[in-house]
């Protein structure tokens, strides 16, 4: 699926200039109140950014995988927690129901999606489960034409958002073949969600537990209508989910460096602008060296994205995906540590968005998959390529 190039030059436009009218004006409301305004959401809704990846037979705009990063770089340049609000939509919360759901599925919650009518949310983390997903302790224990679900899930970005879950729970034994995936209204009896996490950064975005107390799922609700396949939902929904994380690093990548060229272009010592340093210069050159990398990355990544059957695994791109992730997110971090150290003091303060942003792009190496996951997911596929030849 794809957008027709004029179409999405225009959207691309459009979200361009809600960025600098709206929501760059509003980032200094968002860090002081911890809360996205609600005419903000609104107004992203009528924009269409809750369905930017989804069909629009399903009511959504179809964007590629190219497209959305274009889209989500160009988030990336402002304050996080305004993306956070339709991320789950857009990327983890949806695309297992558009990947692996029924018709009926796919017919009855990607509109309410799509529409911001229904905030998705993804629910796979718990207490003792983050990396080792594969080990999850949430159980769904069949009673009739239902299921009863009981666990916790943890870091559930948009918990206390969301009317529903994308959420994995153990329906048979050990391991990834026991896990399943369900679909989970946030009104269900027995459904609870904790108070907000406080973070270190990232004010403004949602995340908290969810708890399951003998909550009752109708077995229609089983995503694909097929027990024991939510772990490999799960799997292809982050490929998507890491190129999606990816983009946003770049763009805040360039708000950073952007941010750091015009104050070295103000800041006077020794009776010239600090731009005229060689050594500032040098730290402002490695940042867009290694932006310009990572946004090659995500170019190709998202074409090899793309030109792969929805929603069929592919190593190569699973690959791909978490290489991409693993690099860009960690360059941010360099990138904002560089802006930092260019501000000097200054840099200390939070009267300069720069020391907020250096917080925020920190979890950017935690979620999604961590950098060491990525590393390991990468070093597996290396390992599990049989002897082609190079060429």
């Amino acid at each position: 699926m794809t957008l027709d190039n004029e179409s999405f030059a225009l959207l691309r436009a459009a979200v361009q200039r809600f960025i600098e009218q709206r929501l760059v004006p509003a980032e200094n409301r968002v860090e002081e109140n911890d809360e996205v305004p609600a005419e903000i959401v609104e107004e992203m809704k009528e924009l269409g950014m809750f369905g930017l990846s989804i069909p629009e037979e399903y009511g959504g705009i179809g964007l590629s995988m190219a497209q959305e990063s274009e889209v989500i770089y160009d988030m990336g340049h402002t304050s996080f927690a305004f993306r956070s609000v339709f991320g789950t939509n857009v990327g983890i919360g949806s695309q297992g129901v558009l990947m692996d759901g029924t018709e009926e599925q796919k017919r009855y919650w990607l509109p309410k999606f799509a529409s911001g009518e229904i905030t998705v949310s993804f629910a796979l983390t718990e207490p003792g489960t983050g990396s080792d997903a594969a080990s999850l302790k949430t159980r769904a224990v069949k009673d009739g034409d239902k299921y009863i679900i009981n666990g916790t899930k943890r870091f559930i970005t948009n918990g206390n958002r969301a009317g529903a879950f994308t959420l994995m729970a153990r329906t048979g034994g050990e391991g990834a073949r026991g896990i399943s995936a369900f679909i989970v209204p946030a009104d269900s009896p027995g459904l609870s969600v904790g108070k907000h996490d406080k973070k270190m950064g990232q004010r403004g975005t949602r995340t908290s537990d969810v708890i399951l107390d003998d909550v009752p799922v109708s077995a229609e609700n089983i995503i694909g209508g097929e027990p024991g396949k939510g772990f490999y939902t799960a799997m292809k929904v982050l490929d998507r989910g890491r190129l999606h994380i990816a983009a946003q690093a770049c763009g805040m990548a360039d708000r950073l460096i952007r941010d750091a060229v015009n104050y070295a272009k103000e800041r006077k010592q020794f009776g010239q602008p600090i731009a005229q340093f060689q050594l500032i210069q040098g730290m402002l050159a490695d940042s867009q060296a290694e932006l310009y990398a990572a946004k090659s990355m995500l170019q190709e990544a998202s074409r090899l994205y793309d030109a792969n059957p929805v929603g069929q695994r592919n190593d190569e791109l699973s690959m791909a995906a978490a290489c991409t992730k693993m690099f860009c997110t960690e360059m941010v971090g360099r990138v904002a540590d560089r802006a930092v150290q260019i501000h000097g003091g200054a840099g200390y303060i939070s009267e300069y968005k720069v020391e907020r942003f250096y917080r925020d792009v920190r979890l950017l190496r935690l979620y999604e998959g961590t950098t060491q996951i990525q590393q390991v997911i990468i070093a597996k596929h290396l390992i599990a390529r049989d002897g082609q030849s190079m060429f």
